[in-house]
């Protein structure tokens, strides 16, 4: 089959037909195609097959897998966004003082089709970490979090080879009906008072009358160093926190917390019933 070439509306870079690395899923559907997307191919993924269609701050690379790829019948059936999410300079700096934005990119989204067998998401990821290697060759470093707080304790990363950097703690809401809301969305809510700047209180004592309950739980680190052996032994040295394969988070240690008043929290299990598509934009708050 001749060499298939895509753009890329985001980088411009060409795609390429598949290459060896990454389990190979046993079926008849299966993944035979990695080539750039436009970030409006990829949005358009998204917002159909991810729990979240909270897009990224900053898409730099997106990139589609497909079966039947290069045939008339190639369909679009995996989707990875790479960039930044807020404060890229301080994210990386925060783990790796002597980096900077140019020296990693963030996998915002990494999106599979449910009609793809297991182990397509590792192969998946195989292919991104050879396009970067190939074509962005100032990036050294594949970062990610693993949604720890909706009981994500970041399997498809590990399955991958990962190097696994710890957790961090964060927080969610959730409305009266289950629906996940971003923070700018509590915070948007006409209902809620005014507080300083341009964003409403997300005082307890306020969100709570509304409905609004708010859960903290963990995210995970995850990284995949793009670089040499040595260079990247040279940066775990430097590191803020402890880089390891292996002792992976697994479902048992994903924990949660629930706000029961001002300044106090009390452990709790997971919401049943959450409904993990967030609820955003100016219609969230009609129902």
């Amino acid at each position: 089959m001749a060499t298939i070439v895509r753009v890329d509306s985001v980088k411009g870079t060409p795609g390429y037909p598949p290459v060896s690395g990454g389990a190979i899923p046993t079926s008849t559907l299966q993944l035979n195609l990695v080539a750039p997307v436009s970030i409006e191919e990829a949005r358009a993924f998204v917002r159909i097959h991810h729990y979240s269609e909270v897009m990224p701050r900053i898409t730099r690379v997106c990139l589609g897998g497909y079966i039947n790829g290069g045939t008339q019948d190639e369909r679009l059936m995996a989707v990875a966004t790479l960039g930044f999410g807020t404060r890229p300079l301080h994210t990386i700096r925060k783990l790796f003082p002597s980096l900077g934005t140019n020296d990693y990119l963030e996998l915002g989204k990494l999106c599979v089709s449910d009609e793809m067998p297991p182990n397509s998401e590792s192969w998946f990821i195989a292919q991104i970490v050879r396009h970067l290697k190939q074509h962005h060759p100032e990036v050294i470093l594949l970062f990610s979090w693993a949604d720890g707080i909706i009981g994500k304790p970041g399997y498809v990363y590990q399955a991958s080879n990962f190097f696994y950097g710890g957790f961090i703690w964060t927080e969610m809401y959730l409305d009266a009906q289950g629906n996940r809301c971003h923070v700018r969305s509590v915070q948007g809510d006409p209902r809620l008072p005014q507080s300083s700047g341009a964003f409403k209180t997300r005082a307890y004592a306020e969100t709570s009358k509304l409905g609004y309950q708010k859960f903290f739980g963990l995210q995970f680190r995850y990284l995949f160093p793009l670089c040499h052996k040595q260079e990247w032994e040279q940066l775990r040295l430097e590191s803020t926190v402890s880089w390891q394969r292996g002792h992976y988070p697994k479902h048992v240690d994903c924990v949660w917390k629930k706000q029961t008043g001002k300044g106090t929290r009390e452990a709790c299990l997971l919401p049943t019933g959450i409904r993990t598509k967030y609820s955003i934009g100016r219609h969230a708050h009609q129902k």
